[in-house]
């Protein structure tokens, strides 16, 4: 195994640093082409070597430097065809959105990670980055009155711990409480409590933006998690979406919304103590709720397709 590995080192510093041809490195190595392939490889698939490249060249455009400018964010940019679909356009988004997720972790860190339609497209696309004494902490609570929550979460959660190698931690509390009084409650819970604390700690947080109005249905308006009735009334009062199940107005208030003393992710105050949070949007349908979050602090890092950037262009006449 030693072996092997002093194989794969060589090969690795060869072709990536020094620029030799595997040719010239099977030839030193005294190996066949194929098998220097295979230790290249190898290399990759162990974390051994991690690629990194730079921001496509739509990250730097004028409007990714307007959206940047207005909120205050790091926006990266993904161009995605107007003719495209609603499923390519999140796997466009959720493509870089996993490159860059998966250069951001590191070594003991703790990561908090959402759930939805988005996170379900991103961990499809996480590069495999072994890491030491990591956890994923799930974010906001899943259950509802039809389902635990835990299978469609806990899969999405576990690829993302099995990319990195890390452990995994769930939170199997509801998304929304149905009284402010049982939620305060269960946060005096030792097992809840030893969550809270880890979310916390967190060094990095990744989430996508829930919306009332989006195209591709969020997970928590269209698997039970409200009925009709809270909707209404939710969107007399301004509603736009969510983040991490904190629901939020266009203008990035929250605070005095009723539901939210019900909701247990963190919230937009909250996740501004995490250092680094990559937000990820792939749907112009959503534009008045990412507004709403960005406005809200709730990121550092926005991933978004150039139909999404340009909806929330002219919605706030950048």
């Amino acid at each position: 195994m030693n072996d092997r590995y002093e194989d794969m080192y060589q090969a690795a510093a060869r072709y990536y640093i020094q620029g030799e041809t595997m040719e010239s490195i099977a030839r030193a190595l005294q190996l066949s082409r194929s098998s220097v392939s295979r230790l290249l490889k190898e290399a990759r698939d162990s974390g051994l070597v991690r690629i990194s490249l730079a921001d496509h060249i739509g990250s730097q455009s004028p409007l990714a430097a307007k959206l940047a400018n207005t909120f205050g964010v790091k926006v990266h940019l993904v161009p995605v065809r107007d003719s495209a679909n609603e499923n390519l356009r999140f796997d466009q988004v959720a493509k870089l959105a996993g490159r860059i997720v998966t250069e951001a972790v590191g070594d003991h860190q703790l990561i908090g990670a959402a759930w939805g339609v988005t996170l379900a497209h991103l961990s499809r696309h996480l590069g495999r980055r072994p890491l030491v004494g990591s956890t994923i902490v799930q974010m906001n609570g899943g259950a509802n009155q039809r389902s635990s929550g835990i299978p469609y979460i806990g899969e999405i959660l576990q690829t993302i711990g099995d990319a990195f190698d890390s452990r995994v931690v769930l939170f199997p509390v509801p998304a929304f409480f149905d009284y402010a009084a049982t939620k305060d409650a269960m946060w005096r819970e030792r097992s809840v409590q030893n969550v809270l604390r880890l979310h916390a700690k967190l060094d990095l947080a990744v989430f996508g933006v829930g919306s009332f109005q989006g195209v591709v249905p969020s997970h928590v308006y269209s698997a039970g998690y409200m009925d009709a009735s809270d909707m209404q009334r939710l969107a007399a009062d301004g509603v736009v979406g969510d983040v991490c199940t904190v629901l939020l107005r266009e203008d990035g208030s929250y605070a005095d919304i009723e539901y939210n003393a019900r909701a247990t992710g963190l919230t937009p105050a909250e996740l501004q103590n995490v250092p680094r949070r990559i937000c990820v949007v792939a749907d112009p349908s959503r534009a008045p709720a990412v507004i709403g979050a960005l406005r809200a602090g709730t990121a550092t890092d926005l991933v978004i397709d150039e139909g999404t950037a340009r909806a929330i262009e002219e919605r706030v006449r950048l």
